[in-house]
């Protein structure tokens, strides 16, 4: 099947959905043995084990639909393809066949600072991570002095990122990509990290822009916070969704598979 990422159909399609989802397949090679030397890898050649793998399906045949201003869950078991699913998403990883459509702008909140290098200041790294985030200089420099107020960091600014605790430069993270304006967010468990009063503030700031009729999908382990939030959830084992509908029905059936 072919692989077909941002295309477009019919207009009514789009006006209705912000993300489609069709028979979307992930699958890795995970190498059956690791050879550290030179000698090593010439001795599984003539073994014929050099390149010996073991293929892992993170997802298989996945379909759903996202509307416009819906926040949609996602929940499952460790490994049950939840990240993988949002980083094809956001375009991180690419699907081995099926089809994603999506119509808008991303926010991806999946690993927060990743791009941040530490020997920058916090300065530069707002710069550096609006930059990935897709913000312009002009719109980094107008929004900088809310990043920083948000974050309660502005007497931090001229310090290097490795001199942060991870709290700190979880914030720093928060704050700046939260700034890009999106269309739709995907958020993996973030609001997990940092203190209490940080997450309540993340929190907060989520249900804004859920009031303002953008798109969410959710990832948590936190049920009550998934069926407070989403009306419409999927249920993923083993890269396999197992359930889909209604969210209290979804996470009844999770709650089945797990005891």
């Amino acid at each position: 099947m072919a692989v077909e990422i941002y295309s477009l159909q019919d207009k009514k399609e789009i006006d209705d959905n912000a993300i489609i989802v069709e028979h979307l397949s992930k699958r890795f090679r995970i190498p059956h043995e690791r050879k550290t030397t030179v000698y090593q890898h010439i001795a599984g050649l003539f073994h014929g084990g050099s390149y010996s793998y073991e293929e892992f399906a993170a997802l298989q045949d996945i379909s759903f639909t996202v509307k416009h201003g819906e926040t949609f869950g996602i929940i499952g078991p460790n490994g049950s393809g939840k990240s993988t699913l949002l980083k094809i998403l956001a375009g991180v990883l690419y699907p081995d066949s099926g089809r994603v459509q999506v119509n808008g702008k991303i926010a991806p909140f999946l690993e927060l600072g990743v791009g941040f290098q530490p020997d920058l200041t916090a300065k530069e790294n707002i710069y550096l991570y609006g930059a990935i985030m897709g913000l312009t200089r002009k719109e980094i420099a107008r929004k900088y002095e809310e990043i920083l107020e948000f974050a309660e960091l502005k007497r931090f600014e001229s310090m290097k990122l490795k001199n942060f605790s991870s709290g700190m430069a979880v914030r720093l993270a928060f704050s700046t990509a939260i700034q890009t304006d999106p269309d739709i967010l995907l958020v993996d468990e973030v609001l997990a990290v940092g203190d209490e009063a940080f997450q309540r503030k993340c929190t907060g700031k989520i249900d804004e822009i859920r009031r303002d009729g953008k798109t969410i999908l959710f990832v948590s382990h936190a049920l009550e916070s998934v069926r407070e939030l989403c009306k419409q959830s999927i249920l993923l084992k083993d890269g396999k969704m197992v359930s889909s509908g209604a969210t209290p029905n979804v996470i009844e059936n999770y709650l089945k598979l797990i005891v």
